[in-house]
């Protein structure tokens, strides 16, 4: 046996059927797209479209959960900025700076649902600070410097299920 002597498998390859090559083909002239519209020009995608009506993926329920609406929405606070509102004695790094202190001295906009520290840049001054959040970095860095940070505990009222309390009450009696 030699390399030019072998072949595949007798039925296991096809050839690609070769459109637009005349009548006695079976696929001459529109080559099988039909007649016009769209569907029988080149680079089609019409995937899901169900002639107008409501296509299944929109009828069906959405399913799943999105953390977008819970999520906390923090301003951050660079070493950056933290060090050059030191420097142009916006901030004073004797007195503890909070949340309050950093807004009206604009080093951030506003506090949305709190503030969080980033170890961005380098900070130079001994700070103390009150805040939301500090990322490990921040955390290490302010210790080294000699500072402190004090984490303000923010209190999220529960969510009331009216319908849990009402089978509750039921339940009970």
């Amino acid at each position: 046996m030699k390399l030019n002597e072998l072949s595949p498998q007798a039925g296991s390859t096809k050839n690609r059927t070769r459109v637009g090559r005349g009548i006695g083909s079976g696929k001459g002239k529109t080559c099988g797209s039909g007649q016009k519209g769209q569907k029988a020009r080149s680079g089609v995608a019409i995937k899901g479209f169900e002639g107008g009506q409501m296509p299944l993926y929109q009828r069906m329920p959405k399913v799943g959960f999105s953390n977008v609406k819970f999520a906390e929405k923090l301003a951050e606070l660079t070493f950056v900025q933290l060090q050059y509102a030191i420097d142009a004695k916006t901030l004073d790094p004797k007195k503890t700076i909070d949340e309050d202190a950093l807004v009206a001295a604009k080093v951030i906009r506003r506090k949305l649902d709190g503030v969080k520290v980033l170890a961005t840049g380098e900070l130079k001054s001994k700070v103390d600070l009150k805040v939301t959040k500090v990322s490990k970095g921040a955390l290490a860095a302010i210790e080294k410097a000699g500072g402190k940070v004090e984490l303000i505990e923010r209190i999220v009222a529960p969510v009331k299920n009216p319908g849990r309390e009402k089978r509750a009450l039921e339940a009970a009696k």
